[in-house]
């Protein structure tokens, strides 16, 4: 069994981030959420990989390489630009052979893995098999319709009326019968080949398209929101530990990493938290659910259920929250005009500021 692994995409929701990173390398407990995913498919026994790839192809084959750090074999697969999940099929036609796969959206999170998910479909082998997990707001996403007994009878991509709260997870499960489906469709009102349509045309031949009601933790990474939440999820799991130094000024309490080399004066840290390698945290609170990626530094502020990408510093700013702050940013108090805020913002930035 193979994967398909789709690391394009340009990540427009979590601009202006994206504009400089890939969305899939966006870290979540100071690891990419690509990360998280290439090592459930390891875990699963899935070793060999087809990554889909776009503009930030560079970027993403630096980080995972040919896959031997997390037991994998990589191949990169590129695509011009994101045309749709089964447009990512039909150009990795020749990778994928006549192997079974499962496909994998990179920027999304699934506690747990899919170990078990795997293994139930290698034993039944039906033509599709599809994740997906209730949600609020089915309208963003693909959604599914199931009968009576729970067979999938219909599937609609971000449908106005949805016809139920199912969404699709991003995780499917294929055997070589997709790829027919993939070359018969055509493109959608988004000018896109939809996976859903491929699925569709599967079910309207009466093919054996199964369904799985996940009920552990799923998201899409591909918003602030989302990835704050996510950020606080697995940093709940994290056991406590301090490698790097801590002075006696400090106060650590509850599940803190502080990674080697970084380094703790005059501060508290409650977790749930992780202070990265090389970061200096002085004179500063931060507070539960904050990742700080390495080599940032923290003087005299307040920061709490954020996430600060590497080489960033805050300093002498009160009270930071619910932020998602990028990389070589620097946040710092406005001088010599308390009654105003000076911003410097890139493209489809978003500031809330209290007057």
């Amino acid at each position: 069994m193979k994967a398909l692994v789709l690391s394009g995409g340009a990540g427009t929701r979590l601009r202006p981030i994206t504009h400089t990173s890939a969305k899939q390398l966006v870290p979540v407990a100071n690891k990419p959420v690509l990360f998280y995913g290439l090592e459930s498919l390891a875990a699963a026994g899935v070793t060999q990989v087809g990554m889909i790839v776009g503009d930030t192809a560079a970027e993403i084959e630096e980080a995972v390489g040919d896959g031997s750090k997390f037991g994998l074999d990589v191949t990169y697969i590129p695509q011009e630009r994101p045309l749709g999940l089964a447009h990512a099929v039909l150009i990795a036609r020749d990778f994928l052979g006549d192997d079974d796969f499962v496909m994998y959206l990179g920027d999304n999170f699934i506690v747990g893995g899919i170990s078990g998910l795997v293994g139930e479909f290698r034993e039944t082998r039906p033509d599709a098999q599809i994740l997906l997990t209730h949600v609020p707001n089915p309208r963003a996403f693909g959604v599914a319709e199931l009968d009576a007994d729970g067979q999938v009878v219909g599937l609609e991509e971000k449908p106005q009326q949805p016809k139920s709260d199912l969404a699709l997870v991003g995780v499917y499960l294929f055997t070589p019968a997709i790829h027919d489906a993939v070359r018969a469709i055509k493109p959608s009102w988004r000018g896109e080949l939809e996976i859903t349509h491929a699925i569709q045309y599967l079910i309207d031949r009466r093919a054996d398209v199964r369904s799985t009601v996940i009920k552990g933790y799923w998201k899409d990474t591909g918003n602030v929101v989302d990835m704050l939440e996510v950020n606080r999820t697995v940093l709940e799991g994290m056991e406590p530990r301090i490698d790097g130094e801590v002075d006696d000024a400090s106060q650590i309490v509850g599940r803190v990493v502080v990674e080697a080399g970084a380094r703790v004066t005059n501060s508290r840290i409650v977790g749930p938290a992780v202070i990265g390698a090389g970061t200096v945290v002085g004179d500063s609170y931060v507070g539960p659910f904050t990742s700080i990626a390495e080599n940032c530094r923290i003087t005299e502020s307040e920061l709490e259920f954020s996430i600060v990408l590497r080489d960033s510093s805050i300093d002498g700013v009160a009270r930071i929250e619910s932020s998602l702050i990028g990389r070589h940013v620097e946040v710092t108090p406005a001088a010599g005009t308390p009654s105003a805020h000076r911003l410097v913002l890139g493209d489809h930035s978003k500031v809330q500021i209290r007057s």
